[in-house]
């Protein structure tokens, strides 16, 4: 849908001194109206004889500049006339000079074009750059047509991490595979990501779902975990193998044996990350797209798994002799297996309660850096962008000329940036590639005028930038410096993030001039703190106002209150009741006094001329009175109560939000109630965003807690059997925190969406494991053994699960995209939470059930078991 954001429209000004209006005994009003009489066109009615009918027009319609110029305003009765040229300056000009906007120093008109919901944005961008192509062939010279700020460029990038991550995964996965079985079963093996992901996309298009921006999200982390149930299966089919079972029967039997561990996996999975779906706040409404998407993918998956999988696995032969690289990875495998796990594994059993001890205080040394600071927390990532803005805002007032001196300042900084990154990386394209001024434009504002501009450059893309997005807003910050009479001037790259302002907060109370002091003194107490910036708020004082009323004594001098305000009207906005039509637009026609135009003064206004009703002039200022006030410009009210908006950015490099609005509500919300009880303040920003979709997150975390709780005492037929699955959820907590801090990143809102979704994951393997414990207890007398057989039966298993799903989310923590900035927080989380639990499984399980043994919990159906070998 296209919308012209264009110049504002046009009009005629008819501009006269007011010297020369009281030269010829007029007053502005006057002029106007014999301005309105000289250009007029009126049908007169039908004009009739015997023989037709005729119309009858009275048409003497001014349509440009020279008609009228050449209109007669005077006429004396010795037959000289005064035209209206004579005595004024006429012009055809754009109504607001303020509404201009600048592409490349040059001035220009913007089309912002949208699509709907059931368009395809690459097909409307094609559309689009074809007619661009044509237009710019017939476009005539010295005209030319750019697109810029084009977001479907976001749309490529995240098809391309989706098909290069894809491969990349699928690659990484088939080598995993090879490692561990020859190069036919690998192949089938991994086959099944591609068949389950191209599946998932049916469905999706089945059920009404569109690739867009945050379903490719879902897609891009699917490929790190569609693979666990193929596995699974595939790994107990080859165990099978190796044991002497022909292909056919392995398939039946591998697959049968596994179908309830991997159900109930499926089933976990899905009652945790199911509830997700339903995630309150903005961010919720965005997050909510990747659960719904990866239990599309984990669905079909299964039904690859169990139905297509096992046939291919039939015709398979593994009594392949293995290559020298498969057989030293296998010997290096076996050596981690058998002379480090299996050990660990062991001693820990021997201590079951102090090694579990060990494992939860490191869970609570992890769970402290949060607190004590080393691991911070914030509601969303930071992001690169690819728009770089400077919003300017001067008082109210200031004139279009002051405006323009500012924008100058700022881009000449901006040219002085491109400049300095050129010197710098001369082998890099320019960091600006273009650049455009919209004045009386500020999105801050929420006000239009003079005062206002927006500077606006698109930068090269994030992936090939040497510089971050955060610096350069520095950078331009401290190279423009301090400008006069600025009320704000932010620096900020054009916000995509859903979470708000790190800070917004609103003051709200009766009394104006009392919030206004709290606003101050809040925004001082704010720059005390190192990486705020753009600090400011929304209530700002106007222009000066003269407010005009009429003397008692001037109904006596024969002027009445019209015609006072038709002549003010006439004199500062010119309006008239005349318009034209020229090439298919309106063009009013306005007449004005000359002084008023650029050098108005108050002793200007008190000297205009007001034609009283005997027709003599009279000045303004025997008739009137004038009071000089100013107010506040715009007065915003909240559900009827007044409300002034405090908000800031924060350098998360520097500063954390989170910490200075506790600081905030614990020091300065303090102190203000004490010296001014009658004012409130609610916050709009992160922290409102992050408690909205974190307390919703954290009761749907609980509720699928419980939901795993429940299915694993259906399938262990055991009400304490589930801690030992369940216990590998606070050690995967191990892992998000370190790898986190590993990699420098905070903790984000989609760092928990991960470890949400990583609690549905982790399980699987945990319930595979305490089914081989059980199978093998019942057939060997002490637990120790059965718990070590079974650890070195399935280790393989979690191992190869958990090294193919690092694979597949491997490419997407080295992205370097803007796109993947996103993603990579929650990858991280499910990545290295699943190298802890994948580390920590085989000593979890073991130490609980040996714990549940010794309080009498867990019991074999041999009489003879023993908890130790003799």
């Amino acid at each position: 849908m296209p919308n012209p954001v264009v110049s504002s429209n046009q009009e005629i000004e008819i501009r006269i001194s007011d010297w020369l209006l009281k030269q010829y005994n007029l007053s502005i009003a006057d002029l106007s109206r014999l301005v309105e009489q000289q250009s007029i066109s009126l049908p007169a009615g039908l004009l009739s004889n015997q023989l037709e009918q005729a119309n009858v027009r009275f048409d003497q319609k001014n349509s440009n500049e020279q008609q009228f110029k050449d209109s007669i305003i005077k006429s004396s009765q010795l037959g000289t006339q005064l035209y209206l040229g004579d005595i004024a300056e006429i012009q055809q000009q754009f109504t607001l000079a303020e509404d201009k906007i600048l592409f490349n120093g040059e001035r220009a008109a913007l089309l912002e074009i949208s699509k709907n919901y059931n368009q395809d944005s690459l097909k409307v961008r094609n559309v689009i750059q074809s007619l661009l192509d044509k237009e710019i062939k017939m476009a005539p010279e010295g005209l030319s047509l750019t697109m810029t700020q084009d977001v479907s460029v976001n749309i490529k990038e995240r098809l391309r991490i989706l098909i290069s991550n894809g491969l990349q995964g699928l690659i990484l996965v088939f080598l995993v595979m090879w490692a561990f079985f020859n190069i036919r079963f690998s192949f089938w093996v991994a086959m099944g990501l591609p068949v389950s992901f191209l599946s998932s996309i049916f469905v999706m298009h089945l059920l009404g779902y569109t690739i867009n921006m945050m379903t490719m999200v879902g897609l891009i982390v699917a490929i790190g975990l569609l693979m666990d149930d193929s596995l699974v299966i595939a790994e107990n089919v080859a165990a099978k193998r190796q044991k002497g079972l022909s292909a056919v029967d392995a398939s039946i039997q591998g697959t049968k044996e596994v179908l309830p561990g991997v159900l109930s996996s499926f089933a976990t999975t899905m009652i945790i990350i199911g509830p997700l779906m339903f995630l309150s706040g903005k961010m919720g409404d965005v997050l909510r797209y990747i659960p719904i998407i990866l239990l599309m993918t984990l669905l079909v998956s299964l039904i690859e798994a169990f139905f297509i999988l096992p046939s291919h696995l039939a015709h398979c032969d593994l009594n392949a002799k293995p290559n020298k690289v498969r057989a030293v990875f296998m010997n290096a495998f076996e050596r981690l297996r058998d002379k480090v796990m299996i050990p660990i594994s062991s001693k820990a059993m021997k201590s079951p309660y102090l090694s579990l001890g060990t494992l939860f205080m490191l869970v609570l040394i992890s769970t402290a850096t949060i607190p004590s600071g080393l691991l911070k927390f914030k509601a969303m990532p930071s992001l690169e962008s690819d728009v770089l803005q400077a919003r300017i805002f001067l008082p109210q007032g200031s004139l279009l000329t002051q405006t323009e001196d500012a924008v100058t300042k700022v881009t000449d900084a901006l040219f002085e940036i491109n400049d300095e990154y050129q010197k710098r990386f001369p082998d890099s394209a320019p960091l600006v590639s273009s650049h455009s001024v919209l004045y009386n434009v500020n999105i801050d504002a929420q006000e239009s005028g003079p005062h206002l501009a927006t500077v606006s450059a698109d930068l090269l893309a994030a992936q090939y930038r040497q510089v971050s997005i955060k610096q350069l807003i520095q950078d331009w910050k401290k190279k423009v410096g301090p400008i006069a009479d600025v009320i704000a001037l932010n620096f900020t790259d054009k916000e995509r993030g859903i979470a708000g302002n790190a800070v917004d907060i609103r003051i709200q109370g009766n009394s104006l001039q009392d919030m206004k002091q709290v606003s101050w003194s809040l925004q001082k107490w704010l720059k005390q703190y190192d990486g705020i910036y753009n600090l400011s708020d929304d209530l700002h004082y106007g222009r000066n106002e003269f407010s005009i009323s009429l003397k008692d004594n001037a109904g006596v001098l024969g002027v009445n209150a019209y015609q006072v305000s038709s002549t003010l009207r006439s004199a500062l906005k010119g309006s008239t009741n005349l318009n034209v039509q020229q090439n298919g637009e309106t063009i009013d026609i306005a007449v004005r006094v000359d002084e008023f135009t650029q050098n108005a003064s108050l002793q200007d206004l008190q000297d205009l001329a007001v034609t009283a009703s005997n027709g003599r002039l009279i000045p303004l200022s025997s008739v009137a009175e004038f009071e000089q006030t100013r107010a506040f410009s715009r007065i915003q009210r909240v559900n009827g109560v007044n409300t002034i908006t405090v908000k800031a950015n924060i350098d998360t490099n520097i500063a954390n939000a989170r910490e200075i609005m506790q600081k905030f509500n614990s020091d300065f919300v303090k102190e203000t109630k004490q010296k001014h009880p009658e004012i409130s303040f609610i916050s709009q920003g992160q922290d409102k965003e992050s408690a909205d979709t974190g307390t919703s997150l954290v009761q749907f975390f609980t509720i699928g807690i419980i939901g795993i709780y429940l299915i694993l005492t259906f399938l262990f037929k055991s009400y304490v059997q589930p801690i030992a699955v369940m216990l590998a959820i606070p050690m995967g907590w191990i892992g998000v925190v370190w790898g986190h801090m590993a990699l420098g990143l905070d903790l984000t809102i989609p760092s928990l969406v991960g470890f949400a979704t990583l609690a549905g994951i982790v399980v699987n393997d945990n319930i595979l494991l305490v089914n081989f414990v059980k199978e093998n207890i019942n057939k060997e007398p002490n637990l120790i053994l059965a718990c070590i057989h079974a650890v070195k039966a399935r280790f393989r298993a979690i191992f190869i699960t958990s090294l193919t799903t690092l694979a597949g989310l491997l490419p997407l923590l080295s992205e370097s995209s803007t796109q993947a900035q996103f993603l990579i927080p929650l990858v991280a989380s499910i990545a290295f939470g699943l190298i802890a639990t994948t580390l920590l499984a085989s000593i979890v399980v073991p130490c609980v059930l040996m714990i549940l043994h010794d309080m009498g919990l867990f019991h074999s159906q041999s009489e003879n078991a023993e908890i130790y070998p003799r």
